[in-house]
């Protein structure tokens, strides 16, 4: 173990104590792709205890490009499974649970609870503030991140520091995903270090702390840059949260804002049909009354939109979910 970790030992920001208190940290890493893999990869080198690892997703040849845990021979795995056979290759000093899963408004608490440390890596913007909330509640730091193209950014939220949604209180009108728009396996991995060395710097109190920081990367550029937003104020009044399709109730009015074209059918029991540039024809027919208006899309952000527009309209009783991984 002291020849593993000699190189770290060896500063005076690590030495043993700190050697120690990294083989004791519970990592709860969401999304095992462009920035899971080298975030992975760098803690598990590191000799963190214990690393939590949550994705629903099989390996593709796509991926093998920014993701670089998994080989041709993982091809169809589940990336949860090959990552762990991965890191446990590389130090099988230390602990990896693997879970093949969705986060959810559901799981996300129990999943936030079980760890010291919470890392973004799930390139979805409804799962960065699911967590953010759940981190907010149980006093967690969140190390989040976002890479496409050829920029993104790593922050560090929460534990005593401003959530995601005190920085970022919209989604924005649309979002580029790399799927759509394409990223530089070097710029997701360069993004998923740099989340590695936020986790560490948090894990071993070196000064300055990574919360409440932001450092953005263009390579574009070639350029870094940043902000502080220690001072950012949460916000105040009803926020508007995402919960899981079972958490919708009988007497709840549900929206799916997807087109026919897009989803015939919808896994909502009795949901009306609207999609979100007919969100007005909605408010017309039904005037907001006690009866929760669940608004349901497949990322959130139409979702979100829609119930920005019903708030301005007097709708208070508002809730989202997304559908993605659910049958159409």
């Amino acid at each position: 173990m002291t020849d593993r970790y000699a190189r770290q030992i060896a500063l005076p920001e690590v030495g043993p104590s700190g050697q120690a208190r990294l083989a004791a940290a519970r990592v709860l890493v969401v999304g095992a792709g462009g920035l899971g893999c080298p975030v992975l990869h760098y803690l598990a080198a590191a000799g963190i205890g214990r690393l939590i690892v949550v994705d629903p997703d099989r390996v593709e040849e796509s991926n093998l490009h920014r993701q670089p845990l998994y080989t041709m021979a993982d091809i169809g795995a589940r990336k949860v499974d090959a990552a762990r056979a991965a890191l446990l290759r590389l130090n099988p000093d230390i602990a990896v649970e693997a879970l093949a899963q969705r986060l959810t408004p559901g799981n996300a608490t129990a999943l936030v609870g079980a760890a010291d440390i919470v890392v973004d890596a799930a390139d979805s913007l409804a799962a960065t503030y699911v967590l953010s909330d759940a981190c907010l509640q149980q006093h967690t730091p969140l190390i989040s991140a976002s890479a496409v193209g050829l920029a993104g950014y790593v922050a560090g939220f929460c534990a005593g520091a401003p959530s995601y949604r005190a920085v970022f209180p919209e989604m924005p009108a649309r979002a580029a995903s790399c799927s759509s728009t394409g990223v530089l396996g070097s710029v997701v991995g360069l993004l998923g270090s740099l989340q590695a060395q936020f986790v560490l710097q948090w894990l071993l109190d070196i000064e300055p702390s990574p919360l409440g920081r932001l450092t953005n990367f263009d390579a574009g550029r070639l350029a870094f840059g940043g902000f502080d937003f220690y001072h950012a104020g949460e916000p105040e009044g009803e926020l508007l949260r995402f919960i899981d399709v079972d958490d919708v109730m009988p007497r709840d009015v549900v929206i799916d804002l997807r087109s026919l074209d897009e989803a015939p059918t919808s896994p909502l029991a009795n949901a009306l049909r609207f999609t979100a540039e007919r969100i007005a024809e909605f408010a017309a027919g039904y005037p907001p009354t006690n009866h929760r208006v669940v608004l349901c899309c497949q990322s959130g952000l139409r979702a979100w939109r829609a119930a920005r527009q019903l708030q301005s309209r007097g709708y208070r009783q508002l809730a989202l979910v997304t559908l993605a991984g659910l049958p159409s």
